[in-house]
């Protein structure tokens, strides 16, 4: 029973493993908020949970922090719009197709729903 028990483990490890999602690289976003939409560009470097890259868009450009765990992703970063310094929180999923989808809310300033997929 031990040696099965052992398999057993060793399997689901496995399976973690192979199913952990790796955002590394950059992504195009499609971001939808009440008060515009635009396209910015994401970068990733994922090592293991821990999130960390660049944002480039219409609120300039800025390094971001966040995690991946499982299909969760949040990340954050800060921008300067109008001249103060705004907390930005990205949250969402990494969908089965490989895409990804979630909400963004700019400081408490606007809020919306995004896409994104891997740049080509």
């Amino acid at each position: 029973m031990t040696k099965r028990l052992r398999q057993a483990a060793l399997m689901l490890l496995v399976a973690a493993i192979a199913g952990a999602a790796d955002v590394s690289g950059k992504w195009t976003f499609a971001v939808t908020l009440d008060i515009g939409s635009g396209s910015p560009e994401f970068t990733f470097k994922q090592d293991g949970e821990t999130l960390t890259g660049a944002y480039s868009g219409a609120a300039g450009e800025a390094n971001l922090t966040g995690t991946v765990k499982g299909d969760a992703i949040e990340f954050t970063f800060t921008a300067n719009l109008g001249g103060d310094d705004i907390a930005v929180v990205y949250k969402g999923r990494i969908n089965a197709d490989g895409t990804m989808s979630g909400t963004a809310d700019y400081g408490g300033a606007a809020s919306g729903k995004w896409t994104a997929r891997r740049a080509r």
